[in-house]
């Protein structure tokens, strides 16, 4: 594989694409560093029997401690990479289009949304990710309406496809002089950025393009011209809206990209909901089902539905440590195959 993509840089035209380029690099690297990985776990294993064979023959019980907290930290390692290799999928390894739309609340689900959008942030850049934000719609007094982030980095869409649904809030709001208990709803949903060399038929005559002037958060990115873009799929309903660069033609660009990776995940949801109706199996493929519950009040627990995966530590959980979740969801969709 690693001479394969070695043998498309060596070619005299690689260059003639610099965001093509720039993912075959991407992904080179990435492979290269999965294997890397391997060989190392390989060595420290190799090194670690070693070692328990020595002070077995030596009946040296004072290494005992030592081996056992190597062996601790090569299989937390080896289920790291295990969690790697499960993203096998198609488009798992493509950048992420996240989008976060408060539920029904006002202030009290907007503010929820904010918060989400704090923690996949932090997710993403505790792995090195990149985050752009292409969409933001502030909340009336605190929060946010709606947010797309584009999420760049290997393998991003097959980690995150984790957390497509809907997030459940249970808190006592600070916004209720009261002081009641209160419980909000955000839908997230997740696609892959589909690039042109996915075919995807669009036709122009189905495209209904609007402009607008840009808003950003906080007062970022506010144009004094229509430059932001919302393109409505026709047929089928799906909008998309982009804002985040100057230029209306980057984002029109943009949007367009965000359209197509929409219209390929609605036919791929299709696909699947033909191949079940096929086995007979009651399946809910809809972005709405509720997928994870996040309690701060009366008690603190971050549980997911689907897996059964649950924390007591949801201070962590909102500063980012999403991978008990997204380890625990990849590991069920595995088995759920095998079966």
């Amino acid at each position: 594989m690693i001479a394969n993509f070695e043998e498309k840089m060596a070619a005299p035209d690689f260059w003639d694409d610099n965001e093509t380029a720039q993912s075959v690099i991407s992904e080179l690297n990435a492979v290269k560093t999965s294997v890397d990985q391997y060989k190392k776990l390989q060595q420290d294993f190799d090194d670690a029997v070693v070692m328990i064979e020595l002070a077995d023959e030596e009946g040296d019980d004072s290494l005992t401690a030592e081996i056992g907290e190597t062996i601790k930290e090569i299989s937390k390692r080896v289920e790291e990479f295990e969690l790697q290799q499960l993203l096998s999928q198609p488009y798992d390894k493509y950048n992420a289009i996240l989008e976060l739309h408060p539920g029904a609340g006002g202030t009290e689900s907007q503010d929820w949304g904010q918060m989400l959008l704090r923690m996949y942030t932090r997710w993403a850049e505790k792995r090195g990710f990149k985050v752009e934000t292409l969409d933001y719609l502030p909340g009336d007094e605190a929060g946010i309406k709606s947010v797309t982030l584009l999420i760049k980095g290997y393998n991003a869409y097959g980690y995150l496809k984790a957390e497509k649904g809907v997030h459940r809030l249970v808190r006592i709001s600070p916004f209720d002089s009261s002081g009641r208990r209160h419980t909000s709803f955000v839908s997230c949903d997740v696609v892959p950025e589909i690039t042109d060399d996915v075919d995807i038929e669009i036709r122009s005559e189905d495209l209904k393009i609007d402009t607008y002037r840009a808003s950003g958060a906080g007062g970022q990115h506010v144009n004094t011209t229509d430059s932001a873009v919302r393109i409505t799929h026709i047929p089928t309903g799906v909008i998309v809206t982009c804002q985040n660069e100057r230029s209306q033609i980057k984002n029109r660009e943009r949007a367009m990209t965000m359209l197509r990776s929409k219209l390929y995940e609605r036919k791929i949801e299709e696909q699947q909901q033909q191949l079940a109706e096929i086995r007979g199996e009651q399946s809910d493929i809809a972005w709405g089902s509720q997928i994870r519950s996040y309690v701060f009040h009366p008690y603190s627990m971050v549980k997911d539905h689907r897996t059964q995966v649950e924390t007591g530590n949801v201070g962590a959980v909102m500063d980012g440590d999403l991978d008990i979740f997204i380890d625990g969801y990849l590991r069920s969709q595995i088995k759920q195959d095998v079966e």
